[in-house]
Protein backbone atom coordinates (compact mmCIF):
# COMPACT_ATOMS: atom_id res chain seq x y z
CA UNK A 1 0.00 0.00 0.00
CA UNK A 2 1.76 3.04 -1.22
CA UNK A 3 5.20 1.63 -0.61
CA UNK A 4 6.48 2.79 -3.96
CA UNK A 5 9.32 1.11 -5.80
CA UNK A 6 11.88 -0.53 -3.53
CA UNK A 7 15.52 0.43 -4.06
CA UNK A 8 17.67 -2.38 -5.42
CA UNK A 9 20.63 -3.12 -3.17
CA UNK A 10 22.96 -6.02 -2.60
CA UNK A 11 24.18 -8.61 -5.10
CA UNK A 12 22.55 -9.45 -8.41
CA UNK A 13 21.30 -12.90 -7.50
CA UNK A 14 20.72 -13.86 -11.12
CA UNK A 15 24.48 -13.52 -11.68
CA UNK A 16 25.06 -15.77 -8.69
CA UNK A 17 27.29 -15.82 -5.64
CA UNK A 18 29.39 -18.41 -3.78
CA UNK A 19 27.23 -20.81 -1.83
CA UNK A 20 29.60 -20.49 1.11
CA UNK A 21 28.67 -16.80 1.43
CA UNK A 22 25.10 -17.69 2.32
CA UNK A 23 24.98 -18.50 6.02
CA UNK A 24 22.37 -20.77 7.56
CA UNK A 25 19.50 -18.64 8.87
CA UNK A 26 20.79 -15.49 7.20
CA UNK A 27 18.51 -13.11 5.31
CA UNK A 28 20.61 -12.01 2.35
CA UNK A 29 19.14 -9.02 0.52
CA UNK A 30 19.80 -8.84 -3.21
CA UNK A 31 17.80 -8.47 -6.39
CA UNK A 32 16.64 -10.43 -9.40
CA UNK A 33 14.66 -9.38 -12.44
CA UNK A 34 14.62 -5.79 -11.25
CA UNK A 35 12.98 -6.67 -7.92
CA UNK A 36 14.38 -6.86 -4.37
CA UNK A 37 14.79 -10.50 -3.33
CA UNK A 38 15.75 -12.25 -0.12
CA UNK A 39 17.94 -15.33 -0.39
CA UNK A 40 17.52 -17.56 2.64
CA UNK A 41 19.29 -20.73 3.65
CA UNK A 42 17.69 -23.18 6.07
CA UNK A 43 20.05 -26.12 6.50
CA UNK A 44 20.46 -27.71 3.07
CA UNK A 45 17.50 -25.80 1.61
CA UNK A 46 17.67 -22.49 -0.25
CA UNK A 47 14.75 -20.13 -0.83
CA UNK A 48 14.29 -16.86 -2.69
CA UNK A 49 11.29 -14.68 -1.92
CA UNK A 50 10.19 -11.11 -2.44
CA UNK A 51 11.88 -8.77 0.02
CA UNK A 52 8.89 -6.49 0.60
CA UNK A 53 6.01 -7.29 2.95
CA UNK A 54 2.66 -7.52 1.17
CA UNK A 55 1.07 -5.33 3.87
CA UNK A 56 2.75 -1.90 3.69
CA UNK A 57 5.80 -2.78 1.59
CA UNK A 58 8.20 -2.82 4.55
CA UNK A 59 11.52 -4.57 3.89
CA UNK A 60 11.65 -8.11 5.21
CA UNK A 61 15.44 -8.02 5.35
CA UNK A 62 15.30 -7.04 9.03
CA UNK A 63 12.62 -9.62 9.79
CA UNK A 64 12.82 -12.82 11.77
CA UNK A 65 12.97 -16.45 10.66
CA UNK A 66 10.85 -18.85 12.68
CA UNK A 67 11.12 -22.30 11.17
CA UNK A 68 10.16 -21.85 7.53
CA UNK A 69 8.37 -18.56 8.20
CA UNK A 70 9.69 -15.08 7.61
CA UNK A 71 8.07 -12.41 9.79
CA UNK A 72 7.79 -8.72 9.03
CA UNK A 73 9.57 -6.42 11.53
CA UNK A 74 6.94 -3.68 11.32
CA UNK A 75 3.53 -5.29 11.74
CA UNK A 76 4.39 -8.98 12.29
CA UNK A 77 2.85 -10.50 9.17
CA UNK A 78 4.28 -13.94 8.36
CA UNK A 79 4.98 -15.69 5.05
CA UNK A 80 5.93 -19.24 4.08
CA UNK A 81 9.44 -19.35 2.62
CA UNK A 82 8.55 -22.39 0.54
CA UNK A 83 5.48 -20.99 -1.19
CA UNK A 84 5.34 -17.26 -0.41
CA UNK A 85 1.87 -17.82 0.99
CA UNK A 86 0.74 -15.41 3.69
CA UNK A 87 0.43 -17.19 7.03
CA UNK A 88 -0.56 -14.39 9.37
CA UNK A 89 -2.28 -11.04 9.16
CA UNK A 90 -2.08 -8.10 8.76
CA UNK A 91 -0.78 -9.07 5.32
CA UNK A 92 -3.57 -10.62 3.26
CA UNK A 93 -1.69 -11.54 0.08
CA UNK A 94 1.38 -13.70 -0.66
CA UNK A 95 4.87 -12.57 -1.62
CA UNK A 96 6.52 -13.79 -4.85
CA UNK A 97 8.94 -16.72 -5.01
CA UNK A 98 11.86 -17.44 -7.35
CA UNK A 99 13.54 -20.67 -8.36
CA UNK A 100 17.02 -21.27 -6.93
CA UNK A 101 19.74 -23.47 -8.40
CA UNK A 102 23.17 -24.47 -7.13
CA UNK A 103 25.87 -25.42 -9.63
CA UNK A 104 29.62 -25.75 -9.12
CA UNK A 105 29.47 -24.08 -5.73
CA UNK A 106 27.54 -21.07 -7.04
CA UNK A 107 23.95 -20.27 -6.06
CA UNK A 108 21.76 -18.43 -8.56
CA UNK A 109 18.21 -17.15 -8.50
CA UNK A 110 16.57 -18.01 -11.80
CA UNK A 111 13.00 -17.54 -12.96
CA UNK A 112 10.19 -16.07 -10.95
CA UNK A 113 7.50 -18.62 -10.14
CA UNK A 114 3.94 -18.08 -11.21
CA UNK A 115 1.66 -17.88 -8.20
CA UNK A 116 0.14 -21.29 -7.73
CA UNK A 117 -3.37 -21.68 -6.33
CA UNK A 118 -3.29 -23.00 -2.80
CA UNK A 119 -4.47 -26.63 -2.75
CA UNK A 120 -7.91 -27.07 -1.29
CA UNK A 121 -7.64 -27.80 2.40
CA UNK A 122 -8.99 -31.15 3.52
CA UNK A 123 -10.77 -30.90 6.86
CA UNK A 124 -12.73 -33.52 8.75
CA UNK A 125 -16.51 -33.57 8.74
CA UNK A 126 -19.17 -32.27 6.40
CA UNK A 127 -18.46 -28.90 4.84
CA UNK A 128 -21.13 -26.22 5.39
CA UNK A 129 -22.95 -25.02 2.29
CA UNK A 130 -23.78 -21.52 3.51
CA UNK A 131 -21.57 -19.31 5.65
CA UNK A 132 -22.76 -15.91 6.83
CA UNK A 133 -20.38 -13.35 8.33
CA UNK A 134 -21.97 -10.58 10.40
CA UNK A 135 -19.51 -7.69 10.26
CA UNK A 136 -17.23 -6.60 7.42
CA UNK A 137 -14.38 -5.11 9.44
CA UNK A 138 -11.01 -6.66 10.24
CA UNK A 139 -12.27 -10.07 11.38
CA UNK A 140 -15.11 -10.46 8.89
CA UNK A 141 -13.19 -9.46 5.78
CA UNK A 142 -10.18 -11.59 6.74
CA UNK A 143 -12.49 -14.56 7.32
CA UNK A 144 -14.19 -14.18 3.94
CA UNK A 145 -10.85 -14.09 2.13
CA UNK A 146 -9.48 -17.01 4.17
CA UNK A 147 -12.48 -19.18 3.31
CA UNK A 148 -11.82 -18.83 -0.40
CA UNK A 149 -8.05 -19.23 -0.03
CA UNK A 150 -8.66 -22.45 1.92
CA UNK A 151 -10.84 -23.76 -0.90
CA UNK A 152 -14.33 -23.29 0.52
CA UNK A 153 -16.79 -23.62 -2.37
CA UNK A 154 -20.09 -22.88 -0.66
CA UNK A 155 -21.84 -19.53 -0.48
CA UNK A 156 -20.38 -16.64 1.55
CA UNK A 157 -22.45 -13.65 2.61
CA UNK A 158 -20.54 -10.78 4.19
CA UNK A 159 -22.82 -8.30 5.97
CA UNK A 160 -21.46 -4.84 6.75
CA UNK A 161 -23.19 -1.87 8.40
CA UNK A 162 -20.64 0.46 6.78
CA UNK A 163 -21.40 1.86 3.34
CA UNK A 164 -17.77 1.44 2.24
CA UNK A 165 -16.23 -1.92 1.27
CA UNK A 166 -13.76 -3.27 3.87
CA UNK A 167 -10.91 -0.81 4.35
CA UNK A 168 -7.70 -0.30 6.31
CA UNK A 169 -9.20 1.03 9.56
CA UNK A 170 -5.86 1.59 11.43
CA UNK A 171 -4.89 4.09 8.74
CA UNK A 172 -7.94 6.27 9.42
CA UNK A 173 -6.32 7.92 12.42
CA UNK A 174 -2.82 7.85 10.97
CA UNK A 175 -1.74 8.67 7.40
CA UNK A 176 -5.25 8.97 5.95
CA UNK A 177 -6.32 11.63 8.43
CA UNK A 178 -2.94 13.35 8.11
CA UNK A 179 -3.38 13.58 4.33
CA UNK A 180 -0.50 11.23 3.50
CA UNK A 181 -2.57 8.25 2.34
CA UNK A 182 -4.88 8.75 -0.66
CA UNK A 183 -8.28 7.11 -0.95
CA UNK A 184 -7.03 4.41 -3.32
CA UNK A 185 -4.77 3.00 -0.59
CA UNK A 186 -7.62 2.38 1.82
CA UNK A 187 -9.64 -0.60 0.44
CA UNK A 188 -8.34 -3.95 1.63
CA UNK A 189 -9.16 -5.65 -1.67
CA UNK A 190 -9.63 -4.55 -5.29
CA UNK A 191 -13.13 -3.52 -6.31
CA UNK A 192 -13.79 -6.73 -8.23
CA UNK A 193 -12.43 -9.04 -5.49
CA UNK A 194 -15.84 -9.88 -4.04
CA UNK A 195 -17.45 -10.63 -7.40
CA UNK A 196 -14.53 -12.74 -8.61
CA UNK A 197 -14.49 -14.73 -5.38
CA UNK A 198 -18.24 -15.23 -5.18
CA UNK A 199 -18.66 -13.25 -1.96
CA UNK A 200 -22.06 -11.61 -1.57
CA UNK A 201 -21.15 -8.27 0.04
CA UNK A 202 -24.14 -6.56 1.67
CA UNK A 203 -23.09 -3.00 2.54
CA UNK A 204 -25.16 -0.62 4.65
CA UNK A 205 -26.92 -3.62 6.17
CA UNK A 206 -27.56 -3.90 9.87
CA UNK A 207 -28.35 -7.14 11.66
CA UNK A 208 -31.53 -7.13 13.76
CA UNK A 209 -31.86 -10.64 15.17
CA UNK A 210 -30.05 -13.95 15.51
CA UNK A 211 -32.02 -17.17 15.93
CA UNK A 212 -29.50 -19.96 16.58
CA UNK A 213 -32.17 -22.67 16.81
CA UNK A 214 -33.43 -21.87 13.30
CA UNK A 215 -29.91 -20.99 12.09
CA UNK A 216 -31.15 -17.71 10.69
CA UNK A 217 -29.74 -14.19 10.80
CA UNK A 218 -32.29 -11.46 10.21
CA UNK A 219 -31.39 -8.02 8.86
CA UNK A 220 -33.00 -4.77 9.92
CA UNK A 221 -34.78 -4.59 6.54
CA UNK A 222 -36.50 -7.91 7.32
CA UNK A 223 -34.39 -10.10 5.02
CA UNK A 224 -33.52 -13.49 6.51
CA UNK A 225 -30.14 -15.13 5.87
CA UNK A 226 -30.15 -18.89 6.60
CA UNK A 227 -26.73 -20.27 7.49
CA UNK A 228 -24.93 -23.52 8.19
CA UNK A 229 -22.05 -21.65 9.78
CA UNK A 230 -22.03 -18.13 11.20
CA UNK A 231 -19.26 -15.76 12.27
CA UNK A 232 -20.14 -12.86 14.56
CA UNK A 233 -17.66 -10.07 13.87
CA UNK A 234 -19.75 -7.01 14.65
CA UNK A 235 -16.87 -5.16 16.29
CA UNK A 236 -17.57 -2.33 18.69
CA UNK A 237 -19.16 1.10 18.83
CA UNK A 238 -17.60 4.33 20.11
CA UNK A 239 -18.58 5.47 23.58
CA UNK A 240 -20.53 8.69 23.27
CA UNK A 241 -19.56 11.88 25.05
CA UNK A 242 -21.79 12.13 28.17
CA UNK A 243 -22.79 15.77 27.58
CA UNK A 244 -25.33 17.38 25.26
CA UNK A 245 -24.03 17.72 21.69
CA UNK A 246 -27.27 17.63 19.70
CA UNK A 247 -27.10 19.96 16.71
CA UNK A 248 -23.35 20.49 17.04
CA UNK A 249 -22.05 19.17 13.74
CA UNK A 250 -18.44 19.97 14.61
CA UNK A 251 -18.46 17.24 17.31
CA UNK A 252 -17.23 14.11 15.55
CA UNK A 253 -16.08 10.59 16.33
CA UNK A 254 -13.39 8.60 14.53
CA UNK A 255 -14.41 5.02 13.95
CA UNK A 256 -15.39 4.66 10.29
CA UNK A 257 -14.33 5.90 6.87
CA UNK A 258 -17.35 8.20 6.91
CA UNK A 259 -16.17 9.64 10.25
CA UNK A 260 -12.68 10.32 8.88
CA UNK A 261 -14.08 11.96 5.76
CA UNK A 262 -16.32 14.18 7.91
CA UNK A 263 -13.34 15.35 9.96
CA UNK A 264 -11.26 16.01 6.85
CA UNK A 265 -14.11 17.98 5.29
CA UNK A 266 -14.09 20.39 8.25
CA UNK A 267 -10.34 20.97 8.27
CA UNK A 268 -10.25 23.89 5.81
CA UNK A 269 -12.27 25.93 8.33
CA UNK A 270 -10.77 24.44 11.51
CA UNK A 271 -8.04 26.35 13.31
CA UNK A 272 -8.35 24.83 16.79
CA UNK A 273 -9.40 21.30 17.69
CA UNK A 274 -10.15 19.69 21.02
CA UNK A 275 -9.46 15.95 21.12
CA UNK A 276 -11.35 14.26 23.96
CA UNK A 277 -9.49 11.18 25.14
CA UNK A 278 -5.79 10.33 25.32
CA UNK A 279 -6.25 6.83 23.93
CA UNK A 280 -4.44 5.41 20.91
CA UNK A 281 -7.09 6.86 18.60
CA UNK A 282 -7.04 10.22 20.36
CA UNK A 283 -3.25 10.56 20.23
CA UNK A 284 -3.00 9.39 16.62
CA UNK A 285 -5.77 11.79 15.61
CA UNK A 286 -4.04 14.64 17.43
CA UNK A 287 -0.77 13.92 15.60
CA UNK A 288 -2.57 13.81 12.25
CA UNK A 289 -4.32 17.12 12.93
CA UNK A 290 -1.02 18.76 13.90
CA UNK A 291 0.43 17.59 10.58
CA UNK A 292 -2.47 19.46 8.98
CA UNK A 293 -1.52 22.62 10.88
CA UNK A 294 -4.46 22.55 13.32
CA UNK A 295 -3.87 23.69 16.92
CA UNK A 296 -4.77 20.83 19.28
CA UNK A 297 -5.81 20.52 22.93
CA UNK A 298 -6.19 17.03 24.41
CA UNK A 299 -8.57 16.49 27.33
CA UNK A 300 -8.37 13.31 29.40
CA UNK A 301 -9.27 12.22 32.91
CA UNK A 302 -6.15 10.02 32.99
CA UNK A 303 -2.92 10.65 34.86
CA UNK A 304 -0.89 10.28 31.66
CA UNK A 305 -1.79 9.31 28.09
CA UNK A 306 -2.18 5.54 27.69
CA UNK A 307 -1.30 4.99 31.36
CA UNK A 308 -3.98 2.28 31.74
CA UNK A 309 -2.28 0.18 29.04
CA UNK A 310 1.39 1.18 29.03
CA UNK A 311 1.92 2.63 32.50
CA UNK A 312 2.77 6.23 33.39
CA UNK A 313 6.40 6.00 32.24
CA UNK A 314 5.63 5.20 28.61
CA UNK A 315 2.58 7.44 28.76
CA UNK A 316 4.74 10.39 29.77
CA UNK A 317 6.95 9.82 26.72
CA UNK A 318 3.93 10.09 24.42
CA UNK A 319 2.85 13.25 26.23
CA UNK A 320 6.27 14.87 25.81
CA UNK A 321 6.40 14.00 22.12
CA UNK A 322 3.02 15.63 21.55
CA UNK A 323 4.00 18.67 23.59
CA UNK A 324 7.13 19.05 21.47
CA UNK A 325 4.78 19.27 18.48
CA UNK A 326 2.65 21.96 20.06
CA UNK A 327 -0.16 19.92 21.63
CA UNK A 328 -1.54 21.14 24.97
CA UNK A 329 -2.74 18.54 27.48
CA UNK A 330 -5.49 18.94 30.06
CA UNK A 331 -5.09 15.81 32.20
CA UNK A 332 -7.18 14.73 35.18
CA UNK A 333 -9.99 16.77 33.66
CA UNK A 334 -13.18 16.08 31.72
CA UNK A 335 -15.58 17.85 29.40
CA UNK A 336 -18.47 19.55 31.22
CA UNK A 337 -20.14 21.23 28.23
CA UNK A 338 -19.68 21.76 24.50
CA UNK A 339 -20.74 24.92 22.68
CA UNK A 340 -20.52 25.98 19.08
CA UNK A 341 -17.13 27.61 19.48
CA UNK A 342 -15.74 26.28 22.76
CA UNK A 343 -15.43 23.36 25.15
CA UNK A 344 -15.86 23.92 28.87
CA UNK A 345 -13.99 21.62 31.23
CA UNK A 346 -14.97 20.44 34.69
CA UNK A 347 -12.09 22.53 36.06
CA UNK A 348 -13.78 25.63 34.65
CA UNK A 349 -11.27 26.18 31.87
CA UNK A 350 -12.71 27.11 28.46
CA UNK A 351 -11.01 25.92 25.26
CA UNK A 352 -11.77 27.45 21.85
CA UNK A 353 -12.76 24.75 19.36
CA UNK A 354 -13.75 24.76 15.69
CA UNK A 355 -13.63 20.96 15.82
CA UNK A 356 -14.13 18.39 18.58
CA UNK A 357 -12.89 14.84 17.99
CA UNK A 358 -14.05 12.29 20.56
CA UNK A 359 -12.03 9.14 21.24
CA UNK A 360 -12.91 7.92 24.73
CA UNK A 361 -13.10 4.21 24.03
CA UNK A 362 -15.46 1.67 22.53
CA UNK A 363 -18.02 -0.90 23.68
CA UNK A 364 -18.17 -4.32 22.00
CA UNK A 365 -21.33 -4.92 19.98
CA UNK A 366 -22.76 -7.81 21.97
CA UNK A 367 -26.45 -6.87 21.72
CA UNK A 368 -27.17 -9.41 19.00
CA UNK A 369 -25.45 -12.23 20.88
CA UNK A 370 -27.04 -11.28 24.18
CA UNK A 371 -30.55 -11.26 22.70
CA UNK A 372 -29.90 -14.71 21.19
CA UNK A 373 -28.90 -16.10 24.59
CA UNK A 374 -25.21 -16.69 23.81
CA UNK A 375 -22.88 -16.88 26.81
CA UNK A 376 -21.07 -13.62 27.60
CA UNK A 377 -17.89 -12.94 29.55
CA UNK A 378 -15.56 -9.98 30.19
CA UNK A 379 -17.89 -7.67 28.33
CA UNK A 380 -17.80 -9.80 25.19
CA UNK A 381 -19.03 -13.06 23.70
CA UNK A 382 -17.52 -16.10 25.38
CA UNK A 383 -15.87 -18.58 23.00
CA UNK A 384 -13.86 -21.77 23.37
CA UNK A 385 -10.29 -22.20 22.20
CA UNK A 386 -11.54 -22.71 18.63
CA UNK A 387 -13.53 -19.44 18.82
CA UNK A 388 -16.91 -21.20 18.85
CA UNK A 389 -19.62 -19.59 20.97
CA UNK A 390 -22.08 -21.42 23.21
CA UNK A 391 -24.30 -21.92 20.12
CA UNK A 392 -23.12 -24.75 17.83
CA UNK A 393 -21.90 -23.52 14.45
CA UNK A 394 -21.68 -19.90 15.62
CA UNK A 395 -18.20 -18.40 15.99
CA UNK A 396 -17.03 -14.98 17.15
CA UNK A 397 -13.95 -12.92 16.33
CA UNK A 398 -12.66 -9.42 16.86
CA UNK A 399 -13.51 -6.79 19.45
CA UNK A 400 -16.47 -8.69 20.90
CA UNK A 401 -14.63 -12.01 21.27
CA UNK A 402 -13.59 -13.17 24.77
CA UNK A 403 -11.28 -16.14 24.26
CA UNK A 404 -9.25 -18.41 26.58
CA UNK A 405 -5.65 -17.18 26.49
CA UNK A 406 -3.12 -19.99 27.06
CA UNK A 407 -0.54 -17.62 28.56
CA UNK A 408 -2.71 -16.01 31.24
CA UNK A 409 -5.07 -18.92 31.83
CA UNK A 410 -8.12 -16.67 31.61
CA UNK A 411 -10.44 -15.22 29.01
CA UNK A 412 -9.23 -11.98 27.51
CA UNK A 413 -10.49 -9.49 24.96
CA UNK A 414 -8.51 -7.31 22.59
CA UNK A 415 -9.70 -4.36 20.55
CA UNK A 416 -6.83 -4.38 18.09
CA UNK A 417 -6.87 -4.82 14.32
CA UNK A 418 -4.30 -7.58 13.87
CA UNK A 419 -5.85 -9.76 16.59
CA UNK A 420 -9.25 -9.42 14.90
CA UNK A 421 -7.83 -10.38 11.51
CA UNK A 422 -6.05 -13.44 12.88
CA UNK A 423 -9.15 -14.54 14.74
CA UNK A 424 -11.19 -14.14 11.56
CA UNK A 425 -8.76 -16.39 9.69
CA UNK A 426 -8.81 -19.06 12.42
CA UNK A 427 -12.61 -18.93 12.66
CA UNK A 428 -12.85 -19.37 8.87
CA UNK A 429 -10.80 -22.55 8.96
CA UNK A 430 -12.78 -23.86 11.93
CA UNK A 431 -16.05 -23.18 10.14
CA UNK A 432 -14.68 -25.64 7.57
CA UNK A 433 -13.89 -28.19 10.28
CA UNK A 434 -10.19 -27.55 10.95
CA UNK A 435 -10.50 -27.77 14.74
CA UNK A 436 -7.70 -25.21 15.09
CA UNK A 437 -6.85 -23.63 18.42
CA UNK A 438 -6.50 -19.86 18.47
CA UNK A 439 -3.33 -19.21 20.47
CA UNK A 440 -1.77 -16.22 18.71
CA UNK A 441 0.06 -13.68 20.86
CA UNK A 442 -1.82 -10.35 20.75
CA UNK A 443 0.02 -7.62 18.85
CA UNK A 444 -0.61 -3.96 18.07
CA UNK A 445 1.30 -0.87 17.05
CA UNK A 446 0.75 2.85 17.40
CA UNK A 447 2.49 5.89 15.98
CA UNK A 448 2.65 9.56 16.89
CA UNK A 449 4.99 11.63 14.69
CA UNK A 450 8.37 9.80 14.77
CA UNK A 451 7.49 7.71 17.83
CA UNK A 452 6.39 4.18 16.92
CA UNK A 453 5.61 1.61 19.57
CA UNK A 454 5.06 -2.12 19.05
CA UNK A 455 3.42 -4.22 21.76
CA UNK A 456 3.23 -8.01 22.00
CA UNK A 457 1.43 -10.02 24.66
CA UNK A 458 -1.34 -9.11 27.05
CA UNK A 459 -0.81 -7.74 30.54
CA UNK A 460 -4.15 -6.50 31.82
CA UNK A 461 -3.02 -5.21 35.21
CA UNK A 462 0.79 -5.21 35.24
CA UNK A 463 2.32 -5.29 38.69
CA UNK A 464 5.47 -3.58 37.45
CA UNK A 465 7.04 -2.32 34.26
CA UNK A 466 10.78 -2.70 33.65
CA UNK A 467 12.33 -0.37 31.08
CA UNK A 468 15.67 -1.02 29.42
CA UNK A 469 17.23 1.69 27.24
CA UNK A 470 16.05 5.23 26.52
CA UNK A 471 12.41 5.90 25.69
CA UNK A 472 13.13 9.53 24.83
CA UNK A 473 16.04 8.34 22.69
CA UNK A 474 13.66 6.04 20.77
CA UNK A 475 15.63 2.96 21.78
CA UNK A 476 13.97 0.99 24.56
CA UNK A 477 12.23 -2.18 25.68
CA UNK A 478 9.51 -2.18 28.32
CA UNK A 479 8.59 -5.47 29.99
CA UNK A 480 5.21 -5.81 31.71
CA UNK A 481 5.07 -8.23 34.64
CA UNK A 482 1.88 -9.84 35.84
CA UNK A 483 1.43 -12.90 37.99
CA UNK A 484 5.21 -13.39 38.22
CA UNK A 485 5.62 -13.60 34.44
CA UNK A 486 6.65 -11.15 31.71
CA UNK A 487 3.33 -11.26 29.87
CA UNK A 488 3.90 -8.33 27.51
CA UNK A 489 6.77 -6.49 25.85
CA UNK A 490 6.66 -3.05 24.23
CA UNK A 491 9.50 -1.73 22.10
CA UNK A 492 10.51 1.62 20.68
CA UNK A 493 13.16 1.43 17.97
CA UNK A 494 13.73 -2.27 18.61
CA UNK A 495 11.50 -4.00 16.10
CA UNK A 496 13.46 -7.23 16.08
CA UNK A 497 13.19 -7.52 19.86
CA UNK A 498 9.41 -7.36 19.54
CA UNK A 499 9.49 -10.15 16.94
CA UNK A 500 11.73 -12.32 19.10
CA UNK A 501 9.61 -11.71 22.19
CA UNK A 502 6.51 -12.73 20.27
CA UNK A 503 8.14 -15.99 19.17
CA UNK A 504 9.21 -16.89 22.72
CA UNK A 505 5.74 -16.06 24.07
CA UNK A 506 4.23 -18.38 21.47
CA UNK A 507 6.38 -21.15 22.89
CA UNK A 508 5.72 -19.93 26.45
CA UNK A 509 9.47 -20.21 26.98
CA UNK A 510 9.99 -17.64 29.72
CA UNK A 511 13.66 -18.50 30.25
CA UNK A 512 14.38 -18.03 26.56
CA UNK A 513 12.52 -14.72 26.75
CA UNK A 514 14.81 -13.71 29.63
CA UNK A 515 17.92 -14.61 27.65
CA UNK A 516 16.65 -12.82 24.56
CA UNK A 517 16.02 -9.63 26.51
CA UNK A 518 19.60 -9.74 27.72
CA UNK A 519 18.89 -9.79 31.42
CA UNK A 520 16.27 -7.04 31.45
CA UNK A 521 13.80 -9.67 32.61
CA UNK A 522 14.57 -11.65 35.76
CA UNK A 523 12.92 -15.04 35.77
CA UNK A 524 10.52 -15.52 38.67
Amino acid sequence: MGAGEAELTGPDLEQGMPLGDVGDGELLLGHAGGEPVLLVRRGDELFAVGASCAHYGVSLADGLLVGHEIRCPAHHAAFDLRTGDVLRAPALNPIPCWEVEVRDGTVRVTGKRAERPKPRASYAGTQPERIVIAGAGAAGSAAAQALRREGFTGSITLVGADMAPPYDRPNLSKDYLAGNAPEEWMPLFPEDFYRENGIDLLLGSRVAKLEPQRRVLQLLNGRELPYDGLLLATGSDPIRLPVATHGLDHVLYLRSMADARAIIARLPQARRAVVVGASFIGLEAAAALRERGVEVDIVSDSEEPLAHVLGPGLGAVFRRVHQEHGVTFHLRDTVAAVGREQVTLRSGRTLPADLVVVGIGVRPGVGLASWAGLALDRGGVAVDEQLQTSAPGVYAAGDLCAWPDPRTGRRIRSEHWVVAQRQGQTAARNLMGAGERFDAVPFFWTQSYDLTLRYVGHAEKPERVQIDGSLDGRDATAVFWEGGRPLAVATVGRDRVALQAEAEMERQDWRALERMLGGAVQHA
